[in-house]
């Protein structure tokens, strides 16, 4: 919870209201209330959806070695089922990005769980790997909501410990893939990889099931000029957490024409100046979507940041699910290069305790995210991971046995997921509030082809036993995601969102 101390001495950072003014942000009316009973709320439903997105993406581990075996595969079929879920993200995280910003958060994220459960379900069901590969798309179009309910989270949170609530909302991915390695354990061994699907799609389905009872975001609602709605959930948010809220008039930092009591009493609410018939109008910011929406991103503006964003998502994907994949592909140790012996390995039970204990790699890199992200700033915690990850897969360039390359999976996965852990909280914080969705969903579209590409091209290469080039190839794009961090132009810590590409200057 923030105290009070850490409010007032983060409060000369705000945009001030000035002696005698009426006005107040959603960033002015969160910083009041700090980190209260409700956000907890926002954060536990938002965290189930991130479960979600972890468990179905941690049982392709899992599921493709076994499909292989029983359908009698070959290693590119197998791979197909992995990237087919990579492609249907790619398309679902830059259209439900859209849509969220177009139509509201909650439709975005409501629409993303319909598609993530029923089709999650379904392919338990799959008769064939036809079937299989469909419906694993459009699960992966689902999954592609992601980034609009850390979006949605991320702008209930205030400003000064913004960082360390984000990756911890990150923890919730960690808990997913120690609750899927954990599941796979139990289910695979007697009941197989259909069973996995069925118990994996249950966190999607407890979205739909408590859908009713949540808020649309308040940021959303004044940018779209609905701030009477906006202010009734930052009211009912002031009631729970047992606050209050500035006195005065709520407006977004959108330019606007107020026509207000020059000397309102200090206990006014927006309730009852909107009773008396105050006139706040907020300019509000077109739909968007298609090229005018790229075209946004690439403006004079943002394009900088946009492009390295790009970068960094798409080496932080490819990096993460390729060592989460290597975890499975050398369970037997380098030695086993002959795609036979990795075939018979990789679905016995080294696979599930090798997996189950790499997830918690996981753990540590939450704590360390969590530590050094308000303190050292998002671009020093970045590529100091990203750095630190590519020199803990440097000594598997030459090849080792199974303990010493089980360590340094460890070690590399701690840090790329401490460094995806904070490109979730960076992201968000370089856009505007009017196409937050829709910048951080392109940007994990342009990581899902990171996802996409991988099992094509580096798991691949192991299987082709060429495992030395695999991980020079991992090298590279660590080492290239570490310097566009580095270039980044803008430092978020400590920073209010901003509603409009305008605010931001």
């Amino acid at each position: 919870m923030e105290t009070g101390s850490k409010i007032q001495s983060w409060a000369p950072n705000l945009p001030k209201m000035g002696s005698g003014s009426n006005t107040f942000t959603v960033d002015d009316a969160l910083i009041s209330q700090g980190f209260g009973y409700f956000q907890v709320l926002v954060l536990a439903y938002a965290g189930m959806g991130w479960i979600s997105e972890a468990t179905e993406m941690m049982l392709l581990s899992f599921v493709g070695p076994s499909v292989q075996v029983q359908w009698n595969l070959s290693s590119h079929e197998e791979s197909l089922i992995t990237s087919v879920v990579f492609v249907g993200m790619l398309i679902g995280a830059y259209s439900w990005g859209i849509v969220s910003d177009n139509y509201g958060r909650r439709v975005g994220f409501l629409f993303t769980a319909i598609v993530t459960s029923g089709a999650g379900l379904l392919s338990a069901f799959a008769p064939n790997y036809i079937s299989l590969l469909l419906l694993r798309f459009v699960v992966g179009i689902g999954l592609g909501g992601g980034p609009v309910l850390a979006s949605w989270f991320l702008e209930f949170v205030p400003a000064p410990n913004r960082g360390t609530w984000m990756v911890i909302f990150q923890g919730f991915w960690t808990i997913g893939t120690i609750l899927e390695a954990s599941l796979a354990w139990a289910v695979m061994p007697k009941l197989g990889w259909r069973w996995l699907l069925v118990f994996s799609s249950i966190p999607s389905f407890l979205l739909l099931l408590f859908y009713r009872i949540v808020p649309e975001s308040p940021r959303y609602l004044c940018m779209k000029g609905r701030t009477s709605e906006a202010m009734h959930i930052l009211e009912k948010m002031a009631r729970t957490n047992r606050a209050t809220l500035p006195p005065g008039v709520l407006v977004s930092d959108i330019r606007t024409e107020l026509n207000e009591n020059p000397n309102p009493s200090e206990s006014t609410n927006l309730i009852n100046v909107q009773d008396k018939k105050t006139k706040v109008v907020d300019e509000v910011e077109p739909k968007t979507g298609g090229i005018s929406a790229v075209a946004k991103l690439l403006s004079p503006e943002l394009i900088r940041s946009t492009l390295l964003l790009w970068i960094t998502f798409f080496g932080n994907a490819f990096s993460y699910y390729g060592i989460v994949l290597l975890t499975s592909e050398l369970s037997g140790g380098s030695s086993n290069c002959a795609s036979e012996s990795i075939i018979s390995h990789s679905v016995g039970s080294s696979l599930y305790k090798n997996v189950f204990i790499s997830s918690f790699a996981e753990v540590p890199g939450l704590l360390l995210s969590a530590t050094i992200v308000d303190r050292l700033g998002r671009k020093l915690s970045m590529s100091a991971m990203l750095f630190i990850s590519c020199a803990f897969l440097l000594p598997l360039v030459v090849e080792q046995n199974e303990a010493i390359t089980t360590v340094f999976l460890f070690g590399a996965r701690v840090c790329i997921s401490g460094s995806f852990n904070i490109v979730y909280v960076y992201a968000p914080e370089i856009y505007p509030t009017s196409f937050r969705t829709t910048g951080v969903g392109t940007a994990s579209s342009v990581g899902r082809i990171g996802g996409m590409l991988c099992p094509l091209v580096a798991v691949a290469l192991v299987h082709g036993c060429h495992q030395t080039i695999a991980l020079l190839l991992f090298e590279l794009v660590l080492f290239l995601s570490g310097m566009a961090v580095i270039f980044f132009p803008l430092e978020t810590s400590g920073k209010g969102l901003a509603d409009s590409v305008s605010s931001m200057k």
